[in-house]
């Protein structure tokens, strides 16, 4: 396991220890093990280190004592400021973007999911090319230095953007695939759900829980990337197609969320969505705005919402379901691991089943279950 340090800069922003402690769970998600973690406040982040001289140096004797491979920082820092860093600390520097890209990179199983793994990583790493060797072949004066007229710079940028042209266009081929199944769907009548949620809520575990699968669930950050369907019964005439998505965190980066819009689609196509909560987290409102960031940003924020209180079993909480003055639904309080509360949940959902159904189903109909 590589020795880290994991770096946090506060800036006067909220819940700022809980970031770092995301961070080295992230960190340890990775692969990493965490050796100290180093905690500062500024004003605003310094232009060169982004933590200042002073710190860096403190960082870099530690580094160098305990003899340390690699520094995180809870932050997304500019390229200069990483290769300042690296020279100023004597070790490699990741940031939180490259960390998670990191952990993608070893969940990944699909087909697809390697994909939009591999073009997040190509564009980050595009941002950072730098000019690193003297002897590059362009054109210049002076004898033995006329190159054919292309550095090795722009050669790496040239071949990176051609990667990344390949990979849209395979990306592009997969999602009018997926679009042409959802257009079967949408001419059967299918009722679909998708859950959403912050990463390590128990979305996978609740998936499980609710159609009898096996999809692989785990306590770790980002254990789904690949989105999963299945049908399920909720009786005569009431079915629905239940899909499970990637995790949201807090301060995910423009071009992630972009290299996973088209796995996330499910979410802005579905009926209804599980907005599935960790219960027992004392960030859990924080997260729930984030969640719903993430679904503004791809464009899901008018799909309805039901929340689900997951892992009521570490707070000690009672199953339940809560309703609006209007009886609409809100929330259903649930522990997916035990099964607490999953009765009333697929009664909920058989209950919104029926709601999508009835305008388009003739009720004499009911009788005939071959179809299902």
């Amino acid at each position: 396991m590589t020795r880290s340090v994991l770096v946090g800069l506060d800036l006067g922003q909220h819940e700022f220890r809980e970031s770092l402690d995301e961070l080295a769970l992230l960190a340890k998600s990775a692969g990493a093990q965490v050796v100290a973690c180093f905690a500062s406040r500024r004003r605003s982040p310094d232009a060169a280190l982004y933590i200042g001289s002073g710190k860096a140096e403190e960082i870099r004797a530690y580094c160098e004592a305990e003899e340390a491979e690699l520094v995180i920082f809870n932050h997304s820092l500019s390229p200069a400021q990483q290769r300042n860093l690296e020279n100023a600390l004597q070790v490699r520097v990741l940031d939180r973007t490259a960390l998670i890209l990191d952990i993608f990179a070893i969940r990944a199983q699909s087909f697809e999911g390697k994909l939009q793994v591999e073009l997040a990583q190509l564009q980050y790493m595009a941002s950072r090319l730098v000019r690193s060797r003297a002897d590059l072949t362009g054109q210049q004066g002076g004898i033995g230095m006329r190159g054919p007229g292309e550095t090795q710079l722009e050669t790496d940028r040239r071949l990176i953007g051609v990667k990344v042209k390949q990979l849209r266009a395979r990306l592009d081929k997969l999602q009018k695939q997926r679009q042409t199944q959802r257009r079967q769907r949408e001419r059967r009548g299918q009722f679909t759900v998708a859950i959403v949620g912050y990463t390590n809520a128990g979305k996978s575990t609740l998936f499980n829980a609710i159609t009898n699968d096996k999809a692989y669930a785990a306590d770790q950050l980002f254990a789904t990337l690949d989105t999963t369907t299945r049908r399920v019964y909720l009786g005569p005439r009431r079915d629905m197609a239940l899909s499970d998505t990637v995790g949201f965190i807090r301060d995910l980066s423009h071009s992630l969320v972009e290299a996973f819009k088209a796995t996330l689609e499910s979410a802005v196509q579905a009926d209804v969505l599980l907005h599935v909560v960790d219960a027992g987290s004392p960030t859990r409102h924080t997260q729930i705005e984030e969640v719903n960031k993430v679904l503004a940003e791809i464009g899901a924020q008018e799909v309805p919402q039901v929340l689900v209180w997951n892992k009521i079993d570490t707070c000690e909480r009672p199953p339940e379901v809560e309703r609006g003055e209007d009886g609409r639904l809100l929330s259903v309080a649930v522990s997916a691991r035990f099964g607490l509360g999953l009765a009333e949940l697929r009664a909920c959902l058989g209950e919104l089943a029926g709601q999508f159904y009835a305008p388009t189903r003739d009720p004499g109909q009911d009788e005939d279950l071959s179809a299902w």
